[in-house]
């Protein structure tokens, strides 16, 4: 599930994934390939030859249960896959009593991002209550099963004595999120105002389908029913027996149907992605505590830990592609050379800066394939804000950690100190300018040097140094001596 400019070659890894585990006879590769579908969130063609992602094919995604944060996830992964691979037509498998507002407007947004939007359907099976409602009404057609209900959807809170119903200023809101759906998709705004707002009631042609005071509701009998002059039906296109039905007859005979199942990742994901700052300022201060003590450690490892389900979070949330991790895994690398190999040269790690801070802001982007390469500002309002959370986060974490990791008792196993067991005392203030000695520890770039006779933390500039090499203090940064290679 590819995003951005990189979607084409990860939508071809994938299709090759089909071919050659699910094409071939091999029990453990076709074990291999669901377990890889569950990870990674790829859909699996509920029937038909699982290869055939082809233009044409149908995506079908479940609204079931309960509308919750979850099902945003399961419905964008599902309509940036639809609309990636070509789909001809979005159905919405629907059984809900309802839930959350904000998940539902979210749903609704997604919904509408789907082209051509003429295909977008609903199968109301059997429920559609409150937030349902408002998601059928993002779709241009609404099919009902037979004995379905559609309606109820005025907004209420949950309190100890049960629903209770918002305040009219509130429900004045819903109603008119609802009408615009049904103008946008070309259904009666009227209908599905009087779900909402038991106050607006409903006469179409001086016929009184619901009176003020009630809350409309229909039935599929009701929902199709003729009215008006020249006759249509109040709200849904029809009656179809089943949703395979629906598909055959009324959306595209002989097509491929796509089920968009759900992970059980999706929870995970939620709160992954609730917790990114969190992350991302744990990442900055594993790194920087990697950077300051030699060789590849434990910290280093947690960082990248840090970083990865960071990224996994947000693949699995919909949001992110593997373009991304290759444009985080690009930044680190140049981050990399630039201390290790080309020190001083500034120009790799600015590089490499850009790319890693680019590369993180734009994980957390919710583009759809349509959008422009470069996000629009609107889509960079959360991101931009959970990144300045975790780089202010990383900072200060940062600032803490220099100013009392070196003297705790954690990181003193991660040091390199001298063959004598003697304990050295470390002297408080940097060094005088231009005092001469050697390096006790390899200094990569940190370590200990002793200089006049004392002790002294310091960082080497320019190079690596190794230990018994002659060192002599140029500087200090806070209370680091600064040093350099010296011949003598």
């Amino acid at each position: 599930m590819a995003r951005g400019p990189f979607r084409a070659l990860s939508s071809g890894v994938e299709r090759l994934l089909y071919t050659q585990l699910v094409g071939g006879s091999n029990p453990s590769a076709r074990t291999l390939l669901f377990l890889f579908s569950a990870l990674f969130a790829i859909p699996v063609l509920a029937e038909g030859n699982p290869t055939a992602l082809s233009p044409g094919s149908v995506y079908v995604i479940p609204i079931q249960k309960e509308i919750q944060k979850g099902l945003v996830y399961i419905v964008r992964r599902g309509v940036k896959d639809a609309m990636e691979n070509n789909a001809s037509a979005l159905v919405l498998d629907m059984d809900t009593p309802g839930g959350e507002g904000e998940a539902m407007k979210e749903i609704m947004g997604i919904v509408a991002k789907f082209q051509p939007a003429d295909r977008t359907f609903t199968y109301v099976n059997k429920e559609a209550f409150s937030a349902g409602a408002f998601i059928s009404a993002a779709t241009r057609h609404i099919w009902m099963a037979p004995g379905a209900i559609i309606g109820a959807a005025s907004p209420v809170t949950l309190g100890q004595e049960g629903p209770k119903e918002l305040p009219p200023k509130f429900v004045s809101g819903f109603a008119a999120v609802i009408r615009a759906a049904a103008e946008q998709n070309s259904h009666n705004p009227a209908v599905f105002d009087a779900m909402v707002n038991k106050q607006a009631g409903l006469k179409i042609d001086g016929r009184e389908i619901v009176a003020k005071g009630d809350i409309l509701t229909l039935t599929t009998k009701e929902a199709t029913q003729q009215v008006g002059r020249p006759p249509k039906p109040l709200l849904a296109d029809g009656v179809a027996e089943s949703l395979e039905s629906l598909i055959e007859k009324h959306v595209q005979s002989g097509a491929k149907i796509v089920r968009v199942n759900p992970t059980g990742f999706e929870q995970i994901g939620r709160f992954i992605v609730s917790i990114s700052p969190l992350l991302l300022a744990a990442a900055f201060l594993f790194g920087y505590i990697e950077f300051k003590t030699p060789g590849l450690g434990i910290f280093g490892v947690l960082a990248a830990a840090c970083a990865l389900v960071f990224f996994f979070g947000h693949y699995i949330a919909g949001l992110s592609g593997y373009e991304n991790l290759l444009l985080l895994g690009l930044g680190v690398a140049l981050i990399a050379a630039e201390l290790f190999l080309f020190p001083g040269t500034f120009f790799l790690g600015l590089i490499g800066l850009g790319l890693l801070l680019f590369g993180i802001l734009n994980t957390m982007v919710d583009r759809y394939p349509t959008d422009p390469v470069l996000p629009a500002l609107p889509q960079l309002h959360v991101p931009a804000l959970n990144l300045s959370l975790g780089l202010f986060g990383g900072i200060v974490a940062i600032l803490l950690a220099a100013r009392f990791l070196p003297r705790s008792s954690l990181f003193r196993p991660f040091e390199l100190t001298t063959t004598s067991p003697r304990f050295q005392p470390i002297a408080e203030e940097p060094a005088p300018r231009g005092a001469k000695g050697k390096a006790i520890t390899d200094l990569r770039p940190s370590g200990r040097a002793s200089l006049n006779k004392k002790t002294y933390d310091v960082l080497a500039e320019g190079d690596f140094i190794p230990a018994g090499t002659s060192v002599k203090a140029t500087g200090h940064e806070g209370t680091t001596t600064l040093v350099r290679r010296t011949d003598s």
